[in-house]
């Protein structure tokens, strides 16, 4: 698709959560700036259209800076208290998408289809008047000095020039979708640093075989992540044991963390809490109770009135204690011993699936280089940065969503304020 016109106020290089949001956001408040979106792929939004398993997790209905990793949690406390939960619950609501609370607080639209939601934004967008070009993928972008304010932005059919540009290209996680990191080398080519990236959101890999026995078992742990140097960290949440080792929300906001370490060649040490309601002394009380109920049941037998039934078998296996003692007969050490490792379960992860399954990028353009009044970049004057991009990724749950429209409507509202403060 060729781009009839090649002068504009604002050039948005990427479709997604982000450069949507800020599109709208920004069109919604001066009607007459002429805003284009650029995109490589055929078609805008395939990791909306992927996400929360195909209904998409538009946010949380808490949303706070802790739940958030990378840069100064100041400046994102700003940036989302901009476009709080409420006020974006009511930007959907007035896109036609109501949307409902599950449990954790992830809030879906009610008609539980991602499509409703990607197919809100882009009719709200051309509707703005927002011009929408795809199979453009952006390779360079000049920021232009003295008369000819502004910048040329090239992509591999044609130039054209924009008075401020938004980098909304996301990071490498799901490249299916059309991810690349392309944006990040835009970014250096304006001025910007880096902080190195790593996939985040994505299913660990354990080594050893007690997951295989386990696999399609889901339960709720509470995951403690130590690394050298630091305070150690508790994420609770669902687990979900596969024949490749661990996923589910626990495991997949463990993995952030745990590759952060291994990139800065920290040692980690992760142990799951089967019990994540308990600590030593009542999950003891809990064995004893039961032992004497069943003074003559087999501690296999009693273990699995706690945990599904292969998993007692294979925690007893794992700690070579006999299943078929009866629990009048479990010597007090073993019963310890037991206890401890229910409470600590050693998590021998030795990688992470990677990109190709990351629900998101860590690392990025530090908010240290952006205005988090504007989202406009403090080292290339006209250059904004919303969404991925930024050394900012949430745990799963709609949080990083939640990211994208904040940051899209801090950029839109300063885009637009721009606009009839210089006429650009």
């Amino acid at each position: 698709m060729a781009i009839e016109d090649t002068q504009w106020d604002v050039a948005i290089v990427g479709g997604g959560a982000a450069g949507l949001a800020t599109a709208i956001f920004a069109a919604r408040a001066a009607p007459r700036l002429r805003v284009v979106i650029l995109d490589g792929a055929t078609k805008l939004g395939a990791k909306i259209l992927v996400s929360g398993g195909g209904r998409c997790n538009v946010t949380n209905v808490r949303v706070t800076p802790a739940d958030y990793w990378g840069g100064s949690r100041n400046i994102i406390k700003k940036i989302l208290a901009a476009l709080s939960v409420e006020d974006t619950i009511a930007f959907f609501r007035e896109l036609n998408v109501p949307l409902h609370e599950e449990p954790t607080g992830k809030l879906f639209p009610d008609s539980n289809s991602a499509r409703t939601v990607l197919d809100a934004l882009l009719r709200e967008a051309t509707s703005r008047n927002v011009r929408i070009i795809t199979d453009h993928r952006v390779t360079t972008i000049h920021a232009l000095n003295g008369p000819r304010f502004g910048f040329e932005v090239v992509t591999a059919a044609e130039t054209i020039s924009a008075g401020c540009v938004v980098l909304a290209t996301g990071g490498l996680s799901f490249p299916k979708t059309g991810s690349d990191g392309g944006g990040y080398e835009l970014a250096r080519q304006l001025g910007h640093t880096l902080c190195s990236t790593t996939p985040g959101l994505d299913p660990l890999l354990l080594d050893g075989n007690f997951h295989t026995a386990l696999s399609g078992l889901t339960q709720e742990v509470e995951l403690t992540i130590r690394v050298d140097g630091e305070s150690p960290q508790h994420l609770r949440g669902s687990l979900l044991w596969t024949h490749f080792g661990v996923s589910g929300p626990a495991a997949m906001n463990t993995s952030r963390v745990w590759n952060r370490a291994r990139l800065d060649k920290r040692p980690v040490i992760v142990t799951a809490n089967l019990f994540p309601d308990d600590d030593f002394a009542t999950l003891e009380k809990r064995l004893l109770d039961l032992g004497a109920e069943h003074p003559k049941s087999q501690v296999a037998t009693v273990l699995a009135m706690l945990l599904p039934a292969r998993q007692a078998d294979a925690v007893l296996a794992a700690l070579s204690l006999r299943p078929t003692t009866q629990m009048s007969q479990f010597p007090r050490d073993d019963r310890r011993r037991l206890i401890n490792a229910l409470l600590a379960w050693p998590m021998p992860i030795r990688g992470t699936r990677g990109y190709a399954y990351a629900e998101v990028t860590a690392g990025g353009v530090p908010l240290t280089e952006i205005n988090p009044a504007t989202m406009e970049s403090r080292v290339c004057p006209g250059l904004y940065l919303v969404g991925e991009i930024l050394d900012v990724d949430g745990r799963i749950g709609g949080f990083n969503f939640q990211w994208a429209w904040s940051g899209g409507y801090v950029a839109g509202k300063a885009l637009a304020a721009r606009h009839a403060q210089r006429g650009i």
